[in-house]
């Protein structure tokens, strides 16, 4: 919650950004720091799922992990429809 004292660090940015990051603020009727939190959260999801693609792109180059990635799904699909509930 907002209303909590949180530790606080000080770091400078680009007047262009605080000028967007103010911006964003009053559009979404919302603190700078909740427009930036979100916007580290949004940059962390988005790194995550470029390592993942990444390693999965690697994947697939290697062939014998990809017939074997192929084979675990398979063992997978079959345990999924054997009507265990």
């Amino acid at each position: 919650p907002e209303d909590q004292i949180m530790p606080s660090s000080t770091m400078r940015i680009s007047p262009t950004a605080h000028s967007t990051l103010r911006r964003l603020a009053a559009l979404r009727g919302e603190s700078m720091q909740a427009v930036l939190d979100e916007a580290i959260e949004q940059y962390r999801r988005k790194c995550f799922l470029d390592q993942a693609n990444a390693a999965f792109a690697a994947l697939r180059k290697n062939k014998r992990a990809w017939r074997d990635e192929l084979a675990e799904r398979g063992a997978w699909d079959t345990t999924l429809a054997d009507s265990q509930d």
